[in-house]
């Protein structure tokens, strides 16, 4: 079975397609760092898309999610902009979690899982 690279740098691959399964990396704003965790939020999702979409699949598909936030107050905030993006029906098993990411003008990291 043949693993495809999407996107490899040095250190990681922004997704890695094994099979029938798609690995994204975890993903932070890369058009909204510093912004709020709303306007990062959307960038990371939509990153995400482009992602699943140069694999192959899509949201629809998603197996599992991990949402990592630095500010537990603000995950009413994340969930509204989550919220109207996963469709309806096809949620993924998901947890969230508050952590201190890899720079400070980062508020939001998401990794997923998805089917092809």
């Amino acid at each position: 079975m043949t693993i495809q690279r999407i996107k490899p740098g040095p250190r990681m691959s922004g997704a890695v397609v094994h099979g029938n399964t798609v690995y994204l990396a975890g993903q932070v704003a890369q058009n909204a760092a510093g912004q709020s965790v709303t306007e990062q939020t959307k960038d990371i999702l939509s990153i995400i898309d482009g992602l699943l979409a140069e694999a192959g699949t899509d949201k629809t598909k998603l197996l599992m999610v991990n949402i990592w936030i630095t500010d537990m107050a603000t995950f009413t905030e994340m969930n509204a902009v989550w919220d109207s993006w996963v469709p309806q029906g096809n949620t993924p098993a998901r947890a969230t979690v508050e952590a201190k990411l890899a720079a400070p003008q980062y508020k939001v990291e998401i990794a997923v899982i998805a089917a092809k």
